[in-house]
């Protein structure tokens, strides 16, 4: 039978058996320690290492087929992963006398990592980028603790210290988004009593949300974009950015978009933003469809199933660059570009500004008068291209 770890560094690990009648079986195996020991006739030293296995009685399809067979292995891996996490924290206070969450040599890097793994909110990319950053500030201001510190060490000054690095590195609001990842581990550790002092209360990691940061894309380029194909480019990923040029949707709720999500016979798009589901009553947009979207979004398949398959953004962004430096346009544009482009060229078109707020979701005109502004500045640069006037 074939055995795969599913982990390397838990305690239980998640490990997998594939069984002869196709099922792969779950199940922890503990590590308990190891002897060691000189052996007389050799002089070599012996190791014995202690283990025990605990069946969970939870099973896997091996080449699950259809949308419910994958829904159902993922739903499986997930409890065995939950259990696993429970495990470990009981024999952690087995053996130790305290809980892992309370343990005051805990490495917060790896505190860190172990969130994330457990997250299962769609920003969990902006939580990875939080900790590369972290510790990329750590080896660059901090070298001692690169590796390795305490959640005591982290102190109010190395916060301040770390948004001052963020906001010389990151463009935008990228500062902005990566700090406040950081403090929401920050927070659950200080909620938690790993952490007696929030290091993050007070520093401030300042946004001008009336100003708008980020590259936009001109209607003459988005034209040079679309007009620009090239041997291997993902028609699913042209398609999407495409879609989302003349939408304003973001990455987000781009990939849950579904064809249910599209009203044929009325010609309009309405969903829930993934953003604000759940705290807004203006979470749900609806969207008017012309021809050219209906002819992006496809007709109607028989199941209903995601209108965009599209891989990582990590993936996208990757050709989302290389078809900018196809086409010529030397500017860092990123998938949210599409809906700032978006915005400010149907303001540039003459849509007043309660129009773009309702198209792109917005509860108030706080967010969107960041677009007028852009737009101006758009206008004062054309004028300032025309050469000088000499009398």
């Amino acid at each position: 039978m074939a055995k795969l770890a599913i982990k390397t560094k838990d305690n239980p690990k998640l490990q997998q058996n594939t069984l002869a009648d196709g099922r792969i079986s779950l199940y922890l195996e503990y590590y308990l320690g190891r002897t060691q020991w000189v052996d007389e006739a050799t002089g070599k030293l012996k190791v014995q290492h202690y283990r025990r296995k605990e069946t969970l009685n939870l099973y896997l399809l091996a080449s699950p087929r259809t949308p419910a067979e994958r829904q159902t292995n993922k739903e499986t891996l997930e409890l065995a992963t939950k259990i696993r996490a429970e495990k470990e924290q009981e024999l952690k206070n087995d053996v130790h006398g305290y809980r892992l969450s309370k343990s005051k040599n805990i490495n917060f890097l790896d505190y860190f990592q172990s969130y994330i793994d457990n997250y299962t909110k769609k920003d969990v990319r902006h939580l990875h980028a939080a900790l590369r950053r972290f510790r990329e500030f750590l080896a660059e201001s901090y070298p001692i603790y690169q590796t390795s510190i305490k959640p005591e060490q982290i102190t109010r000054e190395m916060a301040a210290a770390f948004v001052a690095y963020l906001e010389s590195k990151c463009r935008g609001e990228g500062a902005h988004t990566i700090y406040q990842r950081f403090k929401k581990v920050i927070k659950y550790a200080h909620d938690n009593g790993v952490i007696k002092s929030n290091p993050c209360s007070g520093v401030v990691c300042k946004i001008d949300n009336q100003t708008l940061k980020k590259d936009v894309l001109s209607l003459e380029e988005v034209e040079q974009l679309i007009g620009t194909t090239y041997l291997g480019q993902s028609s699913e990923i042209r398609r999407g950015f495409i879609f989302s040029l003349y939408t304003g949707i973001r990455f987000c709720d781009l990939i849950e978009l579904r064809y249910s999500h599209v009203d044929y016979a009325n010609r309009r798009l309405s969903f829930e933003q993934a953003k604000t589901k759940g705290h807004s009553a203006s979470s749900g947009v609806i969207i008017p469809l012309n021809d050219g979207l209906l002819s992006l979004i496809g007709e109607k398949p028989t199941e209903d199933e995601r209108i965009f398959k599209l891989p990582s953004h990590t993936m996208c962004l990757k050709a989302l660059r290389h078809w900018m430096a196809r086409a010529g346009i030397d500017k860092h544009i990123t998938w949210h570009c599409a809906r700032h482009s978006f915005a400010v060229n149907i303001l540039n078109n003459g849509a007043n500004i309660k129009t773009v707020a309702s198209l792109l979701g917005h509860s108030g005109l706080k967010h969107t008068e960041k677009y007028t502004r852009a737009v101006d500045r758009l206008k004062q640069d054309a004028i300032n291209s025309l050469p000088e006037i000499k009398l």
